[in-house]
């Protein structure tokens, strides 16, 4: 980015016009915000990222020179920011961009930047693995509400699968897989008397994934909770 401002900075004071640049950085790797709060290069303590191109623990002393005096602001974004970046990059631009080189687009999707005006965004760098894409494309769906798995607990009763459903058909919600089991812990133990069944009935653990093309209506998806079925959405895989 040192370079990228000195040179739009130096186009636009040919110009006689005024740009802003703002830099972006992954939250769990930000090392710019507090050094230049402090006024010099800091070392911080970073954290794993998909963002691994722009993962730095200090500022280079002289990018740290020309980033303080030509960068109006630098923002940072979190992992689920960059994922949906990267899946909005891929639906409606599609461009393949690695993590790094989405960050812009994450800040403005976020709301950390405000796009006001003539905007640009760089999108450098399409550097990414094929596997980590499928994995994060499976978690920008998850963190826009568009995918999910849910682990319900059902009593062994006929229905209780449509009703599962039926709910999820109300959210406009697509079933991808359901996993049935009769076994794990919380579930109640089967016994044999039908005296017994009908006071404590079995009960079958449910691991329902479901998409759509809009964000889930997690609340309509999660009405079994008032039907006095435990619900617990899982995420994505």
């Amino acid at each position: 980015i040192a370079g990228v401002a000195a040179a739009v900075k130096a186009r636009a004071a040919a110009a006689g016009r005024t740009v802003r640049v703002i830099g972006v950085q992954a939250a769990n790797s930000a090392a710019y915000p507090s050094s230049l709060a402090a006024g010099e290069p800091l070392t911080v303590e970073t954290s794993p990222t998909i963002a691994d191109g722009i993962a730095v623990a200090r500022p280079g002393d002289i990018p740290f020179e020309v980033i303080s005096e030509l960068v109006d602001e630098v923002v940072t974004v979190t992992d689920d920011d960059i994922a949906r970046a990267l899946l909005v990059l891929l639906e409606r631009a599609k461009q393949v961009v690695e993590p790094a080189g989405a960050v812009g687009v994450a800040a403005i999707l976020s709301g950390k930047v405000t796009a006001t005006g003539p905007t640009a965004v760089i999108l450098s760098g399409g550097n990414i693995d094929p596997l980590l894409l499928q994995r994060v494309v499976a978690h920008g769906l998850a963190a826009s509400g568009r995918y999910m798995t849910l682990q319900i607990p059902l009593p062994d009763r006929p229905g209780q699968l449509a009703r599962v459903s039926e709910l999820l058909s109300i959210a406009g919600a697509n079933v991808i897989e359901v996993l049935h089991t009769r076994h794990g812990q919380g579930l109640l133990i089967p016994v044999d008397t039908d005296e017994l069944y009908a006071r404590e009935p079995v009960q079958n653990s449910f691991g329902v994934t479901s998409h759509t093309k809009g964000a889930i209506k997690v609340n309509g998806v999660l009405a079994l909770e008032g039907r006095g079925e435990k619900v617990e959405n899982a995420g994505a895989h």
